[in-house]
């Protein structure tokens, strides 16, 4: 479980995310575990939330690609469409997840933000890319980061204050969210 948060004011980006890691009901003491969940991928940093495993696939892919481009909503789709059919095909382990029958797409079962230097971007677990404008939020602590988001923004406060009080606000009220609050800038 997870929260994620991608701010975009004063033409200032950043991203940032917490740093719990739980193994079902469980977790361990920040002193004893450390994994980011922001990772450079070209130019962007990408936060995810959802399956703790994709980071793991998302390491061995791109370890074979020279360089690769997410600052478009274009190369962002096409990243995880080449993604999709590699996760079947050479991670025998991943299933064609999709909780509605009635959907005709797949799920990755996991979202992910995306923070360039201009542009945010979120990906959901069916793949739809949308460009935010000010902020987004993603994880279990989604909804108290994405209110606190909403109530900070026009306050005189910068890009990074606002990412780490929306951080704190789901570690405050979520237990799923929690350790430390990390900030990148692409």
């Amino acid at each position: 479980m997870s929260i994620a948060v991608v701010v975009k004011k004063d033409s200032k980006v950043v991203i940032g995310a917490d740093t719990l890691q739980c193994f079902d009901s469980n977790t361990t003491g920040i002193d004893n575990l450390y994994e980011s969940k922001l990772r450079r991928i070209g130019s962007a940093v990408v936060a995810g939330a959802g399956w703790g495993l994709y980071d793991n696939i998302l390491d061995d892919y791109l370890k074979e690609k020279k360089s690769v481009r997410l600052t478009t909503k274009q190369q962002i789709f096409l990243f995880f469409k080449k993604l999709w059919p590699v996760l079947h095909e050479k991670y025998s382990f991943v299933k064609n997840q999709s909780d509605d029958s009635d959907s005709p797409f797949g799920e990755l079962d996991s979202s992910f933000l995306i923070a360039t230097k201009k542009r945010i971007f979120f990906v959901s677990s069916n793949m739809c890319v949308t460009e935010f404008q000010k902020f987004y939020a993603i994880g279990a602590g989604r909804d108290y980061a994405i209110g606190a988001m909403h109530v900070l923004y026009d306050q005189e406060k910068s890009a990074d204050e606002i990412a780490r009080l929306a951080i704190e606000a789901a570690i405050s009220n979520n237990v799923y969210c929690g350790g430390n609050i990390e900030i990148m800038k692409p």
